[in-house]
């Protein structure tokens, strides 16, 4: 009964997993020339997964009837706010995709496969409640991520990506794997209910350090910094594409992860590890904001500002507070939405060539040539620095007003501050785009299924966005308050 119940609560991963390998076998079968169909079913998988864990958050799923397998997974409210958030970013990437590498003659059967197992190690993340659960769901996202990065053959750029990011990574789990022993050898389990249990009273300096080794390999994957050196290259490097499947599902999961780690498994010693994101949320916003004002290259600099959100975001985390945890989730929805629209701007920025146009100082004088793509990206850069009316504000605001409640005004002042100075590299775009003299570089086109993507998420992006507030505030509510129901 108990196993029956427990397949169950993973139908998404069975589904994706079964799905995976029947697409698989076709594209040995049926080669290239299926990519799109497969890209099509594994679009149609994602939003079957979507549906079946959809009821959990609606419902605020929480307690021991969320837990499989003997407590190592856990298909809860959190879960499922994470999952929604996976499978759309991934649906996304593989919509926009199909356009961008039949234009270089590199689409291949393997991207939407790899995008889908990517997908299962993801929705693993969120769901883990062990230590052995995190470590296989981080590395099968890993293992599809680094071919990925790494897919456009033809582009010397794209090789390096991917070797960068298969090195530093490597290191990383390195990090998290030694963090994670020394837990295990300090507490004697690796469940994070056991963990956490064993985490009272004066703490001791072994498992100190295990503490500090896992928010260190965490922090690799959300590129927090100071473990944020992979992002700029690696964005720059990779397919577009596959850079908005980066700054949106896999640091969904990534935090989703960090989230559970700190305020499940350490929830006992909030002091030995508050300290440490603190220091890495000041520090991402730093490094993010001023290592974007010297970037020509437009996706280098979504790479800094995906840094420097990264350290809005954990400043929601630093609170170690429900109505924090809320604020970062909500944060988080509007994240991958502005993520989703500046990369499909990017994807739509082409010469007369069909190349990518992906220098600043080449959109000089767009609002003129192509007035419709300039607003797009100006809505997008305004968002991402968090200036209103667009919903870009409201993460911002939510996250530091759970700061302030819990009585970190020194951090949220500090944060307010850093986000009017970091405006500054994104105004910097606009003044390119709507007041230098024109170049009319930007000549290409877009498929349908881009644009209709783009329109959606400029209009979440929009003040419109803010009608979604309450329905998001409801949901990240849920999520937050699942996270903390067992402790």
């Amino acid at each position: 009964m108990d196993f029956a119940r427990s397949l169950a609560l993973v139908a998404p991963e069975t589904l994706l997993s079964v799905s995976g390998l029947i697409l698989l076998l076709v594209a040995a079968w049926a080669g290239d020339k299926a990519s799109r169909a497969i890209s099509i079913a594994a679009v149609a998988v994602l939003t079957a997964c979507a549906i079946i864990a959809a009821p959990a958050l609606w419902g605020g799923a929480m307690g021991p009837q969320t837990e499989a397998f003997g407590g190592q997974f856990r298909a809860d409210a959190f879960a499922a706010y994470g999952k929604l958030l996976i499978y759309a970013s991934a649906g996304v990437t593989l919509m926009v995709a199909p356009a961008f590498f039949d234009r270089v003659k590199a689409m291949r059967a393997e991207f939407p496969l790899l995008i889908m197992f990517a997908s299962i190690g993801m929705g693993m993340m969120v769901s883990a409640a062990d230590l052995l659960t995190l470590y296989i769901g981080l590395e099968l996202t890993s293992l599809a991520s680094y071919v990925l990065a790494s897919f456009l053959r033809v582009d010397e750029r794209s090789a390096e990506a991917g070797l960068k990011y298969f090195v530093l990574g490597s290191l990383a789990s390195g990090i998290l794997l030694f963090g994670m022993s020394l837990l295990y050898g300090f507490t004697g389990s690796t469940s994070f209910a056991a963990i956490h249990d064993a985490m009272t009273g004066e703490m001791a300096t072994g498992a100190l350090f295990g503490v500090i080794f896992v928010l260190a390999g965490l922090a690799f994957k959300i590129s927090a910094a100071p473990f944020h050196m992979w992002t700029p290259d690696v964005y720059e490097g990779a397919p577009t594409p596959v850079t908005t499947f980066f700054s949106t599902a896999p640091k969904v999961a990534a935090l989703g992860l960090m989230m559970r780690v700190t305020l499940e498994a350490f929830g006992n010693q909030v002091f030995a590890w508050q300290q440490v994101v603190i220091f890495a949320s000041l520090l991402s916003i730093v490094i993010g904001a001023l290592g974007a004002i010297g970037q020509n290259n437009i996706k280098r600099l979504m790479a800094y500002s995906s840094i420097n959100n990264v350290g809005f975001i954990l400043i929601g985390l630093a609170t170690a507070t429900q109505a924090g945890a809320s604020a970062m989730l909500v944060y988080l929805a509007i994240y991958v939405a502005m993520s989703v629209a500046g990369f499909v701007v990017i994807l739509l920025l082409r010469d007369e060539n069909g190349d990518a146009v992906e220098a600043i100082s080449d959109l000089a004088g767009l609002s003129k040539t192509r007035p419709w793509l300039a607003l797009s990206l100006a809505m997008v850069m305004f968002s991402l620095a968090g200036i209103p009316p667009l919903f870009g504000f409201w993460g911002k605001f939510v996250v530091f007003q759970a700061a302030v409640q819990a009585d970190l005004i020194i951090l949220a002042a500090i944060g307010i501050a850093a986000s009017v100075i970091g405006a500054f590299y994104y105004l910097k775009v606009v003044k390119v785009m709507y007041f230098d003299e024109a170049i009319d570089k930007v000549k290409g086109a877009g498929e349908l299924s881009q644009t209709v993507i783009l329109v959606l998420a400029l209009l979440v992006n929009s003040p419109l966005g803010y009608l979604l507030t309450k329905c998001l505030d409801t949901l990240a509510g849920n999520a937050a308050a699942a996270l903390f129901f067992a402790y």
